[in-house]
């Protein structure tokens, strides 16, 4: 069943309430957008919640928010919170998945519509599958129909059908619980106990975009960010852990683009996922403004620098809901 927010957005959009709200200018603010990777999760080996939009629905999206504000970079962030009279909204994508330049970036192109890519560069180097996907992975390449009672879940985690869906998200939550250390016995054993071994590097690799894709796309326009090397929930790491997670990542960016980048987003972004000493290794990388995520509303100036919320786009926002979220984004991003 619908929840109230996805029927009001229904009946907003049938009543022809946002219509009206677009001609009297129903909100002054700067909102930001996040999205992951764009395409078709059904079928995916890989962690389908990751997915935040088909290439037409991403598409819609962005038509749709540029009727209602003025879509910025992130270099005109301050300037946008200065401004009290404007709607703006900004565009970010996190991790560095390839479809980002294969799908997103050409229809970014075509409306000429600016983005920042936070790219987590230990995956563009060495190729290897994201822990989550490759959870995934091994979940679903398994021929066993479960894993068996262990230390780690403390019970059993039955492989449901069809996609083995339920499986995935309880080993994710699982994995995200776990010290920093503890990550890679945890994926050694899902190899062993779902008979799948590793994902194979090949398969891997493909997944990424290339530094030659990140310089095109930084060529036309595209602003690039870090978002560590191999995105850990920083919090969960030491402070000397954090401060190379965060410097080495944008030294690589630096060394790739002839650019030291000045922003960052948190990897899983929530409340818990950062502390006193990320701020720390940010100031100490030159870190303007970092983003979270996963919670969101207008940005305020107190957000700033290192707090800056921004709104989750996932693969069941249609565009009735994204509509309304672009008409009323204080009602809808809570």
């Amino acid at each position: 069943m619908p929840g109230k927010k996805e029927l009001l957005a229904t009946a907003l959009s049938y009543s022809g309430t946002n219509r009206v709200l677009r001609t009297v200018g129903s909100w002054r603010g700067l909102i930001v957008l996040n999205y992951h990777r764009i395409g078709l999760p059904a079928g995916s080996l890989f962690d389908q919640g990751v997915y935040s939009a088909t290439i037409e629905s991403f598409a819609e999206q962005l038509q749709c928010i540029a009727q209602h504000c003025d879509v910025i970079g992130v270099r005109d962030l301050e300037r946008a919170l200065l401004d009290p009279n404007g709607s703006y909204a900004l565009i970010t994508f996190d991790d560095g998945y390839r479809d980002n330049y294969e799908a997103a970036f050409p229809v970014l192109q075509s409306l000429r519509l600016p983005a920042v890519f936070f790219l987590t560069s230990g995956f563009l180097d060495d190729g290897l599958l994201a822990w989550w996907d490759e959870i995934a992975w091994m979940v679903r390449m398994s021929p066993r129909s479960e894993i068996v009672e262990n230390r780690w879940t403390n019970t059993a985690v039955p492989f449901d059908l069809p996609e083995r869906e339920q499986a995935v998200r309880t080993l994710l939550a699982t994995f995200k619980q776990l010290p920093w250390t503890e990550t890679k016995p945890f994926l050694d054993f899902l190899a062993d106990a779902t008979g799948s071994g590793r994902c194979p590097h090949e398969t891997a690799a493909a997944v990424w975009m290339t530094w030659d894709m990140v310089r095109e796309m930084h060529a036309s326009g595209m602003s690039i960010g870090g978002h560590t090397v191999n995105h850990p929930i920083l919090a969960r790491l030491s402070a000397e852990q954090q401060h190379f997670e965060i410097t080495h990542s944008c030294q690589r960016i630096a060394e790739e683009l002839s650019f030291p980048p000045e922003f960052f987003s948190y990897p899983v972004g929530g409340t818990t996922a950062f502390n006193a000493d990320t701020f720390a290794a940010l100031q100490a990388a030159n870190i303007r403004f970092a983003f979270t995520y996963g919670f969101g509303g207008y940005v305020r100036p107190s957000n700033l620098p290192y707090e800056i919320p921004r709104l989750p786009v996932e693969s069941d926002l249609n565009l009735n809901r994204f509509r309304a979220l672009a008409t009323l984004p204080g009602l809808f991003s809570s």
